[in-house]
């Protein structure tokens, strides 16, 4: 009788065991924090939502995208000569953020907007218009519910390594080991993370790490120190060589080439030709209005006419050998260069191209595949595209806006100039580009990683952790206990024989 109690005591505390570790590594309810990043780029507003559990602030891959929406409207920049409406502006996707982000956790949500290469030129050219663009959307953002932690202007390095920051991030680069796993993880190689290529509408950057990274540019350099880790990354942007300024600058170069024939017309209009349009279609641009840009303003002439005509004529090749005109690679200071004098390391690794490179590569279907399209394929669809006749596209494409859709022939003919010309890409390394729109549920981007070096997500140092996790900690207890528990019956059982037992041995 006594051994049947013991034994069903002994069974009780072992169920209670189980069910006690069991129950310690439920899930525990859900505490998440969120964090608003606005990315005022040049043409156009994204406000982003990202939510994060609170009790893993510091481990990798947490971080998620829960919602994107698009300012309607042009970029801050463009209301330079109606400040007081660039932060109104912002007001329907403040109030889309309200709806997604819970109530209660509205005060303790940082938001913070960072504006990029149409802000930096908005400065250059009327520093005062800038400021009070600034002021009228920070006065918006304090007046949302949220924790506003200010609206600046990024640099374009800054712009490089949070993009840097956020493939990497998503992609699982930074991932910090423990335990035996850090010895193997310890071997990989710094350059097993990916390169960074962004391109927006008035500036590009290209980021990445370099074995072969020289110290002869300190400038285009930045050292990083994640999870215990150190990174030296090389890093430039380029002003003025977004996609929307590059097509001014070529327009611009192509006008200076042939404003002598124009300045003996006596017409008041002229037409430019342009081979980097659909043939069939054209374009009105102001003279007085193209020459305030900062990216053209050094190209500017006295001209005997108010407007430029602008004629396509579909011709890739043509448009091509127009574009390459942009990268001066006749000097170089250094022991390689991209352009313009600009000093870049041997490309390494892979790379993450992102932005406008992603839009306007998936826009003509060349970003559909796993593997990346090899480069010969690549310029052949974009020819063929330059090819169609204006009114075919604009019947094939009807849904997009004429502005977007007139310029994706130039766009990938850019895209390819920079990356062959100024980056030196070569059909032998082209398939290291791979075209990203987002990386699991978040956009590819500068703005994640902005808010991860922000709010100090990413630490420098690897966290401390325990030999074991706390679910392992709890399966050896019940383990231990088991064992513990079928000795000591054992024991009981050896040295207090039962008496019927005893009475079968007699």
């Amino acid at each position: 009788m006594i051994l049947l109690i013991l034994g069903f005591l002994s069974t009780l505390a072992v169920i209670a065991l189980i069910a006690v570790a069991v129950t310690q590594n439920q899930p525990l309810p859900k505490n998440i924090k969120y964090g608003i990043v606005l990315d005022a780029g040049s043409s156009h507003t994204n406000l982003y939502v990202y939510e994060w559990p609170a009790e893993k602030e510091n481990d990798t891959g947490v971080v998620k995208q829960v919602e994107v929406c698009k300012v309607e409207g042009p970029g801050i920049s463009g209301y330079s000569h109606a400040t007081e409406k660039a932060g109104p502006s912002l007001a329907q996707c403040l109030q889309q953020a309200k709806e997604v982000i819970p109530s209660a956790q509205h005060k303790e949500t940082p938001v913070y907007l960072g504006a990029t290469a149409g802000m930096r030129l908005l400065r250059l050219q009327n520093e005062s218009a800038a400021d009070k663009v600034l002021s009228s959307v920070g006065n918006t953002l304090r007046s949302a519910p949220f924790n506003f932690q200010g609206a600046r202007i990024i640099t374009g390095q800054e712009e490089g390594a949070y993009g840097w920051i956020t493939i990497n991030y998503l992609l699982g680069n930074f991932k910090q080991v423990s335990g035996w796993k850090k010895l193997l993880h310890s071997l990989k190689s710094l350059s097993e993370t990916s390169g960074a290529l962004d391109l927006g509408g008035a500036s590009t950057q290209i980021t990445f790490v370099s074995k072969d990274l020289s110290s002869e540019s300190p400038e285009n350099q930045l050292y990083f120190r994640l999870y215990g880790k150190d990174y030296q990354v090389y890093t430039h942007s380029f002003l003025c060589y977004g996609k929307d300024q590059a097509l001014q600058k070529k327009l611009a170069m192509d006008l200076q080439a042939t404003w002598i024939d124009f300045y003996f017309q006596t017409m008041e209009n002229s037409d430019l030709p342009d081979p980097c349009f659909h043939k069939g279609y054209e374009r009105t641009i102001n003279i007085s209005d193209f020459f305030k840009n900062p990216c053209t303003s050094d190209k500017k002439k006295q001209l005997p006419f108010s407007q430029l005509y602008i004629k396509g004529e579909g011709d890739y090749q043509k448009c091509r050998e127009s574009i390459q005109k942009l990268f001066n690679k006749s000097i170089c200071p250094y022991s390689s260069c991209s352009f313009n004098e600009i000093y870049l390391p041997p490309l390494q690794g892979d790379f993450g191209a992102f932005s406008a490179f992603y839009f306007v590569m998936n826009f003509l279907n060349l970003t559909s595949e796993p593997n990346p399209f090899a480069l010969n394929k690549v310029t052949s669809t974009i020819e063929s595209f330059c090819a169609q006749p204006w009114q075919e596209v604009k019947t094939a494409y009807h849904h997009i806006k004429e502005k977007y859709l007139s310029e994706y022939c130039f766009s990938g003919a850019y895209i390819l100039s920079l990356l062959e010309n100024g980056y030196g890409f070569t059909e032998n390394n082209w398939q290291m580009i791979h075209f990203l729109g987002k990386i699991g549920s978040s956009d590819a981007g500068w703005t994640l990683g902005y808010m991860l070096n922000l709010t100090n997500m990413i630490p420098a140092e690897e966290p401390a952790e325990p030999p074991l996790s706390h679910s392992s900690y709890v399966g050896l207890m019940v383990l231990c206990s088991l064992v513990l528990v079928s000795v000591l019956l054992f024991a009981w059982l050896l040295f207090h024989k039962p008496k019927c037992l005893q009475k079968g041995i007699v």
